[in-house]
This record gives C-alpha cells, structure tokens and sequence, in this order.
C-alpha cells in the first residue's frame, strides 16, 4: 500500500460565495479558515496552500453576542510614541465593516507566508456587490 503525496499540480480550487447577514463573527470566522486552508478536504495536507477562493458579502450585517458591540476594541500601532489607537466594534463596523471580519479570519489562520498566501484567497465585501 502506498501513499499518495499531494502537490500543487493536484490542486483543485472552487469559489465559494458566503452571505454574512444575520450571522455570528466567531462561528462564520470558523467556517471560513477551514474553507481558506483546506480542511474541508478529504486529501488535506498541513504544508500546503489548498484552500478554497472564499468571497463573503453583506459583512455590516455581521452579529456579535452579549456586551460584545459595546465593549470590544480593535487596536493598532503607528509606530511612534503614543501611537495606539484603539476602536469600539460598533465604530469600527459602520466605518470598515470588512475589516472587521478580515481581522478574525486573520487571527485563525497559519502565521507566516503559508497563511499570508491563504488570507490573499479571501474577499470581503460590506454590501452585495462580489468582484
């Protein structure tokens, strides 16, 4: 019995279309990095890029439970001294809502190239339009 090796060649990508209304960010996060690396796979292998072209829509429709919309805060750095800036969910969702989503997906992804490669497979969008 032998084994079978994946390699690029082998690849097989789909493009999969999620609408983001009404939904949870923590579980619709979930769902899209096994989808961007390529869990859903039968032949999934960790040290490659077999993840599927993910397009979410409508993510100003994205839900968060409890205090969550009130309490939870994005931050980010400049650089210089006194350079954190931080941001309410509720702000950050009416200015970015894309951002809001990419950030999470992010954070569940594999660090270093292999999940930059992953994150470029992924588009969100705030309203319907899909490019």
């Amino acid at each position: 019995m032998s084994t079978n090796v994946m390699s690029v060649k082998d690849i097989q990508r789909e493009r999969v279309t999620i609408d983001a209304s009404g939904k949870i960010l923590g579980r619709l996060s979930v769902e899209v990095a096994k989808l961007l690396m390529g869990k859903n796979k039968p032949n999934f292998v960790p040290y490659l890029n077999m993840g599927d072209l993910v397009v979410v829509t409508n993510a100003s429709k994205i839900k968060v439970t409890g205090k969550k919309s009130k309490q939870k805060e994005y931050k980010r750095f400049s650089g210089y001294p006194h350079g954190l800036k931080t941001e309410k969910f509720e702000k950050l969702i009416a200015r970015f809502p894309e951002r809001v989503l990419e950030h999470s997906i992010k954070g569940m992804l594999p660090k270093g190239r292999l999940g930059h490669d992953m994150f470029r497979n992924l588009k969100v969008y705030g309203g319907l339009e899909n490019g």
